[in-house]
């Protein structure tokens, strides 16, 4: 299970339909399954069907949760016009099996996230609290 704040669930999703057409992507960190805080990320692909995080906004996440004594717990991207589950692409590209992947999907009328735990090619959803 993964526990996150509702304030960080809202700006996940706001920040998914804030960058339509294109997927939305970020980080999250906290203390073993409890997400403390959100790092939205820029999508340097600009693209509507995958993402690429900045590598500098990447590295400074890493950089301040440690700081803080966090830890990277998940990351994150939206589906704007797809499922929220992991695409051939996501699952490929799911290199850290220490963290889930969540997926925010636009393309119902109300938003759907989910999130999975990604190891050797093998996705298992794992159940969300929202708080």
């Amino acid at each position: 299970m993964i526990r996150i704040p509702a304030h960080v669930y809202d700006a996940i999703v706001a920040q998914a339909y804030s960058e339509l057409p294109n997927e939305a992507c970020g980080l999250l960190v906290g203390t073993e399954n409890e997400v403390v805080k959100q790092h939205a990320l820029t999508n340097i692909d600009h693209n509507p069907e995958h993402f690429s995080f900045d590598p500098a906004e990447q590295f400074q996440v890493f950089r301040s949760a440690r700081a803080e004594g966090l830890a990277i717990i998940a990351n994150y991207h939206s589906h704007p016009e797809t499922p929220s589950r992991p695409s051939v692409e996501d699952i490929r590209l799911a290199y850290d099996p220490n963290i889930l992947y969540l997926i925010v999907s636009l393309a119902a009328e109300l938003p759907v996230l989910k999130a999975f735990n990604i190891q050797n090619g093998v996705s298992n959803e794992v159940p969300i609290e929202v708080f």
